[in-house]
């Protein structure tokens, strides 16, 4: 597939984020972080054009969330304010977001694993599907590629580093990121200001 770069700078997001200029190879799914000084290439979410990432967003990357007001909750109760399909291996089908998004971090097992478990140090292998709360539209799904995702946790967006902690290989889990743990007030490619983000995750192996 024919490699695209396109440059975005996420400006001042949410305390504990980093200002970056993000390069994203779109045909391999690779981008490269500029920062301070150095090029750092990172195997995770393609951002695919407008159409994206396909959305291939996932998570932009951190250092923490330290500051965060809505880093204070994660949910796990069982009444999940979105309907998610239990069919392990195949990819979920998830229902409509309604009412007011969620102000702090949701995180829900839908099904639960029975390998190992991933911590706030693994490297994780992924299938996950990405909705935009607002629209109630998919930005990307790993399951329409059939590339499951490859990446450190310690790397990633906020709301994946408090939501995934404790999934077990096997499972599937949803989070529903505030702005605050997400890309905050500026967006990022194909994700608006503001948005709240719905992702379902199929964790595959934990290393």
């Amino acid at each position: 597939m024919e490699s695209l770069y396109s440059e975005w700078n996420f400006g001042n997001l949410a305390p504990g984020f980093i200002k970056l200029a993000l390069i994203t190879n779109l045909g391999t799914g690779n981008f490269m972080l500029k920062k301070m000084g150095k090029i750092q290439k990172i195997s995770i979410f393609a951002f695919a054009a407008l159409a994206l990432t396909g959305c291939t967003t996932n998570g932009g990357i951190s250092n923490s969330a330290k500051g965060n007001t809505a880093m204070s909750t994660a949910s796990s109760s069982t009444n999940s304010p979105i309907s998610v399909s239990a069919d392990s291996g195949h990819e979920p089908k998830i229902g409509q977001p309604s009412g007011s998004a969620p102000t702090t971090l949701v995180s829900h097992d839908v099904i639960v694993g029975k390998g190992a478990v991933a911590l706030s140090t693994s490297t994780l292998t992924v299938h996950y599907v990405l909705m935009s709360w607002s629209t109630g539209k998919v930005i990307q799904s790993s399951w329409t590629t059939g590339s499951p995702a490859t990446f450190p946790l310690a790397q990633v967006i906020p709301g994946w580093q408090q939501g995934m902690p404790g999934m077990h290989e096997g499972g599937r889990r949803l989070l529903i990121i505030p702005p605050a743990l997400g890309y905050g007030a500026n967006g990022a490619g194909p994700i608006g200001p503001n948005e709240t983000l719905v992702f379902v995750v199929d964790l595959i192996k934990v290393a």
